[in-house]
Parts: C-alpha cells; sequence; structure tokens
C-alpha cells in the first residue's frame, strides 16, 4: 500500500463529502422550512429528533443483521465472537456494525443535543442529517473493501452529517449563555 496515494484519497473524498454535507445542510435550512412546518415546542422538536434518527437506529439494526447473517452462514463463525476473532468473510461486517453503533450514537446525540436547543429552520439539519446519515453509511459498507480512501467518503458524510448538528447547538447554546 501506498501510505501517501491513499492519505491524498482520504483528503479528497473528504472534501467531496464536506461539499455534498454542506449543500444537502444548506438547502434543508433555507428551502425545507417553505414546505415543512417544523415543531417550535421543545417536547415536539425533541419528538421530530427521534424520528428523524430512524435511519441511524435503521442502520444499526441492519448491520446488526449482517453480522447475525455472516455468522450463521459461516462455520467458523457461529460458535460467536467468545470462540475467536471472526473469518475475514465476518470481520467486515463486524467493522461495520462497530463503526456505525459509533456513528448512530454520535448521530442521535446531535440531534437531540439540536432539537433540545434550537427550532424553526435550523430543525432542517435534522432532515439533512438523516439523510446524509444514509448516504454515507451505504458508501461506507459498499466502499470498505476498498480500502481507507475508497471508505472516506462515506465516513466523512456520515461524520460531518452530525458534526453540523454539533455545531449549530453549541452556537445556539453559546449565545443563550452569552445573551446574543
Amino acid at each position: 500500500m501506498d501510505l501517501l496515494a491513499e492519505q491524498r484519497q482520504i483528503r479528497k473524498q473528504a472534501v467531496l463529502a464536506l461539499l455534498l454535507c454542506a449543500a444537502v445542510s444548506a438547502a434543508s435550512v433555507f428551502f425545507l422550512p417553505e414546505w415543512v412546518a417544523f415543531p417550535s415546542e421543545t417536547d415536539a422538536r425533541l419528538a421530530l429528533a427521534i424520528q428523524t434518527s430512524l435511519v441511524h437506529f435503521g442502520a444499526v439494526l441492519l448491520a446488526v443483521r449482517l453480522v447475525a447473517s455472516g455468522r450463521y452462514r459461516s462455520e467458523a463463525d457461529i460458535d460467536g465472537a467468545a470462540t475467536g476473532p471472526p473469518s475475514p468473510a465476518l470481520a467486515m461486517k463486524v467493522a461495520f456494525l462497530q463503526n456505525t453503533l459509533e456513528q448512530a450514537f454520535l448521530g442521535v446525540g446531535a440531534h437531540l443535543l439540536l432539537a433540545s436547543v434550537a427550532g424553526g429552520r435550523w430543525l432542517g439539519l435534522l432532515v439533512a442529517s438523516a439523510l446524509l446519515f444514509a448516504i454515507g453509511r451505504l458508501s461506507f459498507y459498499r466502499r470498505y473493501p476498498e480500502g481507507a480512501g475508497a471508505r472516506a467518503f462515506g465516513m466523512a458524510t456520515t461524520t460531518l452529517a452530525s458534526l453540523a448538528c454539533y455545531l449549530a447547538a453549541a452556537i445556539f447554546l453559546l449565545r443563550r449563555l452569552f445573551g446574543g
């Protein structure tokens, strides 16, 4: 493996992911409120955060199913994780599950935090985040066997979707804290 080439590919894919995330997030904040009435009450905003997190929970469910199905179909893996490391065929699915759990935890947390401090058009970020999470996870899984550079777009898309919610929430929290 050529480490420098792989790192260049990671940076390139991360920039592409950033452009996609910026476009989808901006469109969701500026155009989606023209068609969707976002809730203003905190309990309804939190309900929306949980509802838009369905994508996150669904991705974890799918990843668990991939691992379970892989174990069921493999003589080397059917006895479970306690008996040894996964076979090469199952290892990628286990890695996808682990990474998806981590990203889903961060994503759902970002949704809840944003919904607890922001309303109005900013709730469009919840929709953007859910859409980008799905795109990111699909890309990450499909490109995983091709290496870090190939899966970087999916990883960055997933991460940046949550990061946008965290950054917006942080700005709202700081404005509250300092009276802005």
